[in-house]
């Protein structure tokens, strides 16, 4: 299983703790664990990535093993320790001001 930490407003959305577990079928990358992800909670579609270009939304940013991921193309394998379960993923909210 693959632990994912959501933002506040995605966990109250999805009705859930800090962390939750997707599994992931075949090779872990960010498209399969997104896929996962928004097929076990079906609430969260749009909210992460765009529906129709599957680009992350703007204001949201994901880590793993300290590394920012963000702009990393999406069929790029995730870290082993990620998808061996040691490591969460991080989808983060990102901080705007002026």
């Amino acid at each position: 299983m693959i632990r994912v930490e959501l933002p506040a407003n995605l966990r109250t959305l999805a009705n859930v703790g800090r962390e939750v577990a997707v599994s992931v079928d075949g090779p872990v990358t960010q498209r399969a664990l997104l896929d996962a992800l928004e097929a076990a909670y079906p609430m969260l579609r749009g909210t992460i990535r765009d529906a129709v270009t599957q680009k992350r939304r703007p204001m949201l940013r994901f880590f793993a093993c300290e590394e920012d991921l963000s702009d990393q193309p999406l069929d790029a394998p995730l870290p082993e320790e990620v998808a061996a379960g040691r490591e969460p993923y991080l989808v983060v909210g990102a901080i705007a001001g002026g």
